[in-house]
């Protein structure tokens, strides 16, 4: 009796570690930034984390589908860049916002249209797609905006990264709301079970009927739509469309999402663990800065752990 009831404990235990191990993690990390820096903990810095989290944690959520289907998206900062740009062309004063974020929101889900199109029919992986659509979006932010920063917004559609409904700002009320409607979209729907189903056998979603083709375009549009509303919100924050923002951006959301226990090798994956995950990351870049750590130190720690998620999710697969 007693062996039976230690290894059903040690069965819950490593099952509530693997249920809420980022959470404990992201808690540890908290306290000790605290105590290390007390300033941390003020509203202020808190509210100021989730305002930078927010642009790298809705590319995340997009990511998180396409890494659950089994692939990868390299193209979601490029994709910032041009939505930026096109959006902050349409935005300025006088100009219908509604028209500049419509407009803005096409483009990237064509970006990502593009990049799930191509798959879907040629079968390229999408390391390769995903790359070259990574080097024509910047290319097409560059031309577009003649290199230069687009900076002559409009107030109300500034709104969108500087403004507040009571005391939480705009922009992190999208990021939860983007996230909420991505979580539905993942578990509540019969095209969620789809995305798992691809990801965890792709050949038996085929023998069961499932159209693999299709539904790799829309998770790929979904994300480039995702990308979009990022953009916007990057662009909105800072007052400018810029075609060199959002450099490197595709891998922190690739690394919010492997954090927050999304498998690289698909099948496995959540919305809310992305949405930890993001939130470890925008902890530590934030506490990281607040202490003096070098920023050229700060992406040797990211990379460090980024590749102990990776490591750890293959000791979890092969378990």
């Amino acid at each position: 009796m007693s062996n039976n009831t230690t290894i059903f404990s040690k069965e819950r235990i490593n099952a509530s570690l693997k249920q809420y191990g980022m959470i404990l993690i992201l808690i540890g990390m908290v306290i000790i930034m605290t105590i290390v820096e007390p300033v941390f903990i003020h509203s202020a810095n808190l509210i100021n984390i989730f305002k930078q989290v927010a642009v790298i944690g809705t590319l995340a959520y997009g990511v998180t589908l396409i890494i659950i289907t089994g692939g990868i998206d390299l193209s979601s900062g490029s994709v910032i860049a041009v939505v930026g740009v096109v959006s902050a062309s349409l935005a300025g004063p006088g100009d219908n916002i509604f028209i500049a974020m419509g407009v803005g929101l096409l483009v990237g889900a064509a970006c990502g249209a593009t990049n799930g199109f191509i798959l879907a029919k040629t079968g390229i992986p999408p390391f390769i797609v995903t790359l070259g659509m990574m080097t024509v979006a910047r290319g097409l932010a560059l031309t577009y905006s003649g290199g230069r920063p687009i900076s002559d917004i409009s107030n109300s559609f500034l709104y969108v990264g500087t403004g507040k409904i009571g005391f939480l700002p705009v922009a992190v009320l999208l990021f939860l709301f983007m996230g909420l409607i991505t979580h539905i979209i993942l578990q509540r729907t019969p095209f969620g079970k789809k995305i798992y189903a691809i990801g965890g056998n792709e050949e038996a979603a085929i023998v069961c009927g499932l159209n693999v083709k299709r539904s790799i375009i829309i998770v790929y549009t979904y994300a480039g739509l995702m990308s979009a509303v990022g953009g916007i919100i990057l662009t909105a924050r800072v007052s400018s469309g810029n075609p060199t923002a959002g450099q490197a951006y595709e891998l922190d959301a690739i690394a919010s999402a492997v954090i927050g226990g999304t498998s690289l090798t698909g099948g496995v994956g959540t919305i809310w663990g992305t949405i930890i995950g993001a939130l470890i990351i925008g902890v530590l870049n934030n506490g990281l800065t607040l202490i003096g750590v070098s920023p050229y130190l700060q992406q040797i720690v990211k990379g460090v752990i980024i590749v102990g998620a990776v490591i750890l999710d293959a000791y979890k697969n092969k378990r």
